[in-house]
């Protein structure tokens, strides 16, 4: 609007210059006038040019690049298995791993990582995330770390929430080697993926699989205890975000689906990715590239098949067909057109009552805190990446209902909208009010929230990504 007003007023003072100088014009004056006429004509131009010029980089941004890293994580001593009672690992039934992917937009960059275990506490998440920043600059809230929720994989970092809810398990001191090789492993792991950013082009789809189901049993008294309820709340979409090289060839894929990692129960002492890590490894075989498996919102659900004592009595390779071959098949539907994109990631902070007379762990301060009335409250981070104006992914350190990320899915403006869980640590189960008057592990013993959480939490979300 500028500059249309600017190039208005010249052109109306160079139309009127000629009646101002209306005198008897000798040929040497009459060509100074043409002269100095075309030479504010060109200047003008030029202006005008060079506004143009400058404005093209902000509605043409720049070309999207990615990398992909896979670091074996499996260790090489027994380690205390986390997912049930404490027990020692007697050895490998199949490899973990940290899978590690860099989205660069040309002005942010952004880093997921998924790792084959079970939870860690946020402590542990701050202090890797403070070494990212103070190494390499990167802004915690580009930098998100999600676990596929193994219960066949070693304990890392402090247990957190774990002796509030569960003490008898964490009795034993944390193995600080494994640990420490785990974090400097990531802390790696990225060095290495930023140094192999590569154009990259970037397609979203859905697919679907039956490989879970609702765990949460009501008896006839309504009591709820763990087991399968076929006709329970269920998510059974799976969320996919391709990536591939400038060549056409896949680079790594994204597969968003809920589902607890229990296929193998309490008696199985081998360490394992278990069906998470069993599918991915699948994936990767058929498709040469790296899948991160993201856990969604797997509080209620449980794999088809659970809490067997081995592999081949939980039909654990089975899962490569419930779930990698579904994985595979929205796969080949995806198109990869998007060269440029624009992210903006945000976070939110939470607040909702904590459960009356429940303590907390020393080295959780900052998600907590008591009112001047002396409410007691839980500081809940959720963060959002907005990609384009197609895909907002947001994510929480939890164990959510899937009924919760069904409906902000539901109402959400983004026709595709994920939700990342277990990421950044881990702040217990939240259920949705309904299940409360039914009790069960999940409500009564792993959560910390009140029945006005869910409620809290979805007015929240909903409300950062209708604003965006």
């Amino acid at each position: 609007m500028h500059t249309a007003k600017r190039y208005f007023r010249t052109k109306t003072l160079m139309t009127n210059r000629p009646k101002i100088m209306d005198f008897q014009i000798t040929s040497h004056s009459r060509f100074a006038v043409l002269f100095n006429w075309f030479t504010l004509q060109f200047i003008t131009v030029f202006l005008l040019l060079t506004i143009v010029t400058l404005r093209v980089p902000a509605q043409n941004p720049a070309k999207f690049r990615a990398a992909v890293v896979k670091v074996d994580i499996t260790p090489e001593t027994s380690q205390n298995l986390l997912g049930y009672g404490a027990r020692m690992s007697i050895g490998t039934l199949d490899r973990i791993y940290h899978r590690i992917i860099v989205l660069d937009d040309g002005n942010t960059q952004f880093f997921l990582i998924s790792t084959d275990i079970c939870e860690f506490s946020p402590f542990e998440y701050d202090k890797v995330a403070a070494k990212l920043k103070r190494l390499y600059g990167i802004d915690p809230v580009n930098f998100w770390w999600t676990v596929t929720h193994t219960h066949s994989a070693p304990e890392v970092g402090p247990p957190g929430l774990g002796t509030v809810f569960l003490g008898d398990r964490f009795l034993h001191e944390t193995d600080t080697s494994y640990t420490a090789m785990v974090e400097q492993k990531l802390i790696d792991g990225i060095k290495a993926a930023r140094e192999k950013l590569e154009p990259a082009t970037l397609g979203v789809g859905w697919g679907f699989s039956q490989a879970n189901i609702n765990r949460r049993a009501v008896d006839v008294d309504g009591k709820a205890s763990l087991g399968l309820n076929p006709d329970g709340p269920v998510d059974r979409r799976i969320g996919l975000m391709r990536i591939d090289k400038q060549n056409g060839s896949p680079l790594a894929l994204v597969a968003n689906y809920p589902i607890h990692g229990t296929v193998l129960g309490y008696q199985n002492l081998m360490i394992s990715g278990d069906a998470p890590g069993i599918v991915s490894e699948y994936v990767e075989e058929k498709i040469g590239a790296p899948l991160i498996f993201v856990n969604g919102a797997a509080g209620d659900l449980a794999p088809i098949y659970s809490v067997y004592p081995s592999a081949k009595e939980g039909h654990l390779g089975q899962f490569r067909v419930l779930l990698g071959d579904r994985i595979l098949e929205a796969n080949r539907k995806i198109t990869t057109d998007i060269d440029a994109l624009k992210m903006v990631s945000g976070t939110v902070t939470v607040e909702t009552p904590r459960k009356p007379g429940l303590g907390w762990s020393a080295d959780l301060s900052s998600y907590a805190r008591t009112t001047r009335g002396g409410d007691h409250l839980v500081r809940l981070p959720v963060n959002f990446l907005v990609i384009n104006d197609d895909v907002a992914i947001w994510s929480a350190p939890l164990e959510l209902f899937c009924e919760i990320s069904n409906e902000i899915r539901a109402r959400s403006p983004y026709a595709y909208t994920f939700y990342f869980g277990y990421s950044n640590g881990w702040l217990g189960y939240l259920p949705t009010a309904s299940a409360w008057k039914h009790g069960g592990y999940e409500v009564e013993t792993v959560c910390p929230y009140t029945p006005v959480a869910g409620k809290d939490l979805t007015e929240a979300v909903l409300g950062y990504l209708q604003e965006k």
